[in-house]
C-alpha cells in the first residue's frame, strides 16, 4: 500500500446520533479512538481531510438534522481547513460532488473510517472503487451494529463487520489494520 500527500481520509457519519440506544449493540468499541489516532497523523501531515456528516430525510432517524443527533461529536469537530461534505443517502461519493472535489484535487487514494461497516463504509467504498478510486478501509477504524439477516438469524455487530470487510476486501477495496496504515503513512510522509 502506497500513501502519499495525495491520500485523503474521509470520515464518515461522526455524529451524536450514533450513540443513541436504538441502534443497539455495536462492535469495535475503540474505533473512535482509532479513528482519532488516525485523524491526528493526517492533521499533522497536513494531508487532505474530509469529513462526512449524514442529513437524514426520516424525522425518526437519529441524523434528522433538528435534534442534537445529527451534530459532529465534540472531539470530531472539523477545523477550519477541513472539508465538510453532507450526504442523504448512505454513500457519501453520490449526490455529494465528493467525486469531482476528490479528481479536481487529484486525490486518487481515499482511507475510510467512520460508521457504519455494512452501510455508508461499504457504499462509499463500492462507488469510490467503480469509479476507479484507489479505495482503504481500516477495519479497526469502522463499526457497526448488530443486525438480523435475510432469513431473520441474528447476527451480531462483529458477524456483521466481518461480512462486509469481506464484501470489500479485494473487490472493492483494500481492507487494512490502522497500525499498518501508519506504518505506511510513516515510510512516505511527503508523497
Amino acid at each position: 500500500m502506497k500513501l502519499t500527500n495525495k491520500t485523503a481520509l474521509i470520515i464518515i457519519d461522526q455524529q451524536q446520533g450514533l450513540d443513541h440506544p436504538k441502534l443497539g449493540a455495536r462492535n469495535n468499541p475503540d474505533a473512535e479512538m482509532v479513528m482519532l489516532k488516525l485523524l491526528a497523523a493526517w492533521r499533522a501531515a497536513h494531508w487532505p481531510i474530509f469529513h462526512v456528516k449524514h442529513r437524514s430525510t426520516e424525522p425518526d432517524s437519529v441524523f434528522w438534522p433538528h435534534q442534537p443527533g445529527f451534530e459532529f461529536k465534540a472531539e470530531f469537530l472539523p477545523h477550519e481547513n477541513e472539508m465538510v461534505i453532507e450526504k442523504s443517502i448512505p454513500c457519501a461519493i453520490l449526490r455529494t460532488g465528493l467525486d469531482k472535489i476528490l479528481t479536481q484535487q487529484t486525490l486518487q487514494t481515499i482511507v475510510l473510517v467512520g460508521a457504519s461497516t455494512n452501510n455508508s463504509i461499504e457504499a462509499t467504498a463500492r462507488t469510490a472503487g467503480n469509479l476507479g478510486f484507489k479505495v482503504c478501509v481500516v477495519e479497526d477504524a469502522c463499526f457497526t451494529f448488530a443486525k438480523t439477516d435475510y432469513f431473520g438469524i441474528a447476527r451480531t455487530a462483529a458477524e456483521v463487520h466481518a461480512m462486509s470487510l469481506a464484501n470489500l476486501h479485494n473487490e472493492y477495496a483494500q481492507v487494512v489494520s490502522s497500525q499498518d496504515l501508519l506504518t505506511a503513512m510513516s515510510q512516505n510522509p511527503r508523497g
